[in-house]
């Protein structure tokens, strides 16, 4: 028998006033952690800033650490960014997603069942004759639910088609990211590479800037020299630091992107293979046409546009079918007991299996030409995916011919480049030399100096360019994430 408790007037206040203040509480908290800024004059600064900064500051550190004694290649940069770079992770889980969104697709094949338990009492008061009799009854029920559907014309193999094609394009996706992460580390470690040697450049320079001014300060010591000859001296060799501590500072971010593209910290120090322990490329081996058709077959992007015309067209197949009926099987046993006390009666029981099963027919007559407007959309879809694909081949095809150019007039400076350094250092060497003997004034040798500098640095950059370009015109071919690839300049 159920039994019915009730408050004191006064425990009942109490435990009313408790309730309006807890509700009132929360709802001010939320208002207050929900309010706009009240003028835009203003930074807006709100009770959950401090919890978010404090979630920034402690988002997980890089989980790999750097050799500080090891010189890496560039093949092992390329390692360590495709398993750190946080890009390759977001890709992954992007078609991780979408392999288990064709897996929803394929579970349409199957059918749906479904398990429902219910059990309560329930009490009430039953009017007979001429007084009311209290009446319990209590019911214990178990169901299940088959639904299955026998017949759609291909409804669900359109959805499996179209889920296919998405985890295609999702994997071609993440095949993408991976040519761009790679493509991204190579130039970074190109830049690098420059700007270590711009950098070796700017000391040779200026130790040559102090030898003249060494050397016009003795002059002036012995009388052979005057001191406009040595002010002009100083004033290369200040200007030479000045060259000299650029170059260190481009150094030193060119570091930082390459750290940041590993997917470590930019102040992480990463020493890595000099520009003089790689091989340059001397002629490109492969036509532009051979170039040209092998990126059309292997660009991962391409290749996911693809998919999408797929993913398109299974589009379309869906739309049709929403024409026709759809066939469904249905089941729905169900176990019940149930109890019942009247009272001055005694307990009831009674048991049994109900339920029932049936085929369902659907089929829309009529929707205001829903139908046939999404029928149509599809089709324009497929026609935009198509389009795409098309202007893509002509991008790729545009950016290859663009790169192939490129690396042909980087190998051709690359032979300027050395032809110029060798004629600048002799040149310096012999107007230093005639300077010493007294044939030459120091204006001749400083300007010897400038020129022996900048074919310096020009020799870094035609050398690095020929890399860089290398790497470019790989990455536009797609040949960066091929089995077998080599890496420029290992």
């Amino acid at each position: 028998m159920l039994r019915r408790s009730r408050l004191r007037p006064s425990a009942a206040r109490a435990v009313l006033r408790a309730a309006i203040v807890l509700i009132f509480s929360h709802g001010a908290s939320l208002a207050l952690a929900q309010t706009a800024p009240v003028s835009p004059a203003a930074p807006w600064h709100g009770p959950g800033e401090e919890k978010i900064e404090g979630d920034a500051k402690n988002a997980r550190e890089p989980t790999f650490s750097i050799d500080q004694a090891k010189t890496y290649t560039l093949a092992e940069l390329v390692d360590l960014a495709e398993s750190h770079n946080p890009e390759t992770r977001t890709a992954w889980e992007r078609a991780r997603a979408q392999a288990a969104s064709l897996g929803i697709a394929r579970s349409e094949l199957y059918p749906i069942l479904a398990a429902t338990a219910v059990s309560g009492v329930h009490r009430d008061q039953v009017y007979n004759t001429n007084r009311f009799f209290r009446q319990t009854i209590g019911h214990y029920q178990a169901e299940l639910h088959l639904n299955y559907t026998v017949f759609d014309f291909g409804a669900r193999a359109s959805r499996i088609a179209a889920a296919q094609a998405e985890l295609l394009a999702a994997n071609f996706a993440f095949n993408d990211t991976h040519r761009k992460v790679i493509y991204q580390v190579e130039q970074a470690y190109y830049q690098l590479l420059n700007a270590s040697g711009q950098e070796n450049a700017a000391r040779s320079s200026l130790a040559n800037a102090q030898a003249v001014q060494q050397s016009a300060e003795e002059r002036l010591k012995n009388g052979l020299a005057t001191l406009p000859d040595v002010l002009e001296a100083r004033s290369a060799n200040a200007q030479a630091e000045y060259i000299l501590q650029s170059a260190i500072g481009a150094r030193q971010i060119a570091a930082g992107n390459l750290a940041t593209a590993l997917g470590t910290s930019a102040t992480t120090t990463i020493s890595v293979q000099p520009l003089q322990e790689l091989s340059i490329l001397d002629a490109v081996s492969d036509g532009i046409d051979a170039v040209i058709e092998r990126s059309l077959a292997q660009r991962p992007d391409l290749m996911q546009q693809v998919a999408d015309v797929r993913a398109a067209n299974a589009g379309v197949k869906e739309a049709r079918a929403a024409f026709y009926p759809s066939l469904h099987f249905i089941a729905e046993p169900t176990a019940e007991s149930l109890y019942g006390l009247q009272q001055q009666a005694p307990w009831e029981h009674t048991a049994g299996l109900l339920g029932g099963v049936g085929f369902r027919l659907n089929w829309t007559v009529f929707d205001g030409g829903a139908r046939k407007n999404r029928l149509a959309q599809a089709q324009a879809n497929v026609r935009e995916a198509e389009a795409q694909v098309q202007a893509s081949r002509d991008q790729i095809a545009n950016e290859v011919w663009a790169a192939y150019s490129d690396l042909n007039t980087a190998l051709r400076q690359r032979e300027a480049a050395t032809a110029l350094l060798e004629a600048a250092g002799r040149s310096y060497d012999a107007a230093l030399e005639s300077y010493n003997y007294g044939l030459r004034n120091l204006l001749d040798v400083t300007a010897a100096q400038r020129t022996l500098a900048q074919a310096r640095s020009t020799d870094v950059l035609a050398r690095t360019q020929v890399l860089g370009t290398l790497a470019n015109l790989a990455f536009r071919a797609g040949d960066l994430i091929q089995r077998n690839a080599a890496r420029p300049g290992t």
